[in-house]
């Protein structure tokens, strides 16, 4: 009975110590099929929208899904478009975003939990003006494999909204005129590295 026992632990120990966890999969953002978007609400009566045109992101998994995953986040402020020059012009002034004193808007994930087969929910820290406050999102996250290099793809819908306010942004403007709650919209596609 002892040497069964003894053969079980050093199988047990050697099945341990053979085990290693899959390294983690980094994912870069397809810029050329990604939009990071907005919209605010004008004098409470129409859509306003925007977008980033330049921005970055990655996303770092353990697993064979997306839970836990990390995503990180950059946006260049200054290249925020709303298809007015003179409205994208006074959005990078002092009055607003003011780009000159912050270049950069960041997130951060914190955490990235599994709801469904294709839905997430994602909190993390959003950065912009300055300040950091912790969203919430809802992802859409769906999956398969490029045919022509072969290596796995995703494509993710994010939503979720925030108030300009909490972040310093416009804060002399009525809400009546420019909502204070701004609704994000990003469509992105992911390429395992």
């Amino acid at each position: 009975m002892k040497k069964i026992v003894i053969i079980s632990t050093v199988a047990l120990a050697a099945l341990l110590f053979s085990f290693k966890p899959a390294p983690p999969a980094v994912w870069t953002v397809d810029k050329n099929h990604s939009k990071l978007g907005f919209t605010v609400t004008h004098m409470s009566i129409s859509e306003v929208e925007g977008w980033f045109k330049s921005f970055d992101a990655k996303i770092t998994t353990s697993g064979e899904d997306f839970s836990n995953a990390v995503v990180e986040m950059t946006a260049d402020v200054n290249s925020i478009n709303t298809e007015n020059e003179m409205r994208d012009n006074d959005l990078r002034s002092p009055k607003y975003f003011d780009v000159a004193n912050f270049p950069l808007l960041t997130f951060k994930s914190k955490t990235f939990v599994k709801v469904s087969d294709t839905n997430y929910k994602v909190i993390g820290d959003l950065t912009m003006h300055g300040v950091t406050k912790t969203i919430n999102l809802d992802v859409l996250c769906r999956t398969g494999k490029n045919p022509q290099t072969q290596k796995p793809v995703a494509g993710f819908k994010i939503t979720g909204t925030l108030k300009r306010s909490d972040f310093g942004i416009g804060t002399y403007m009525a809400s009546a005129m420019i909502g204070d709650e701004i609704s994000l919209l990003a469509n992105a596609e992911f390429q395992m590295n």
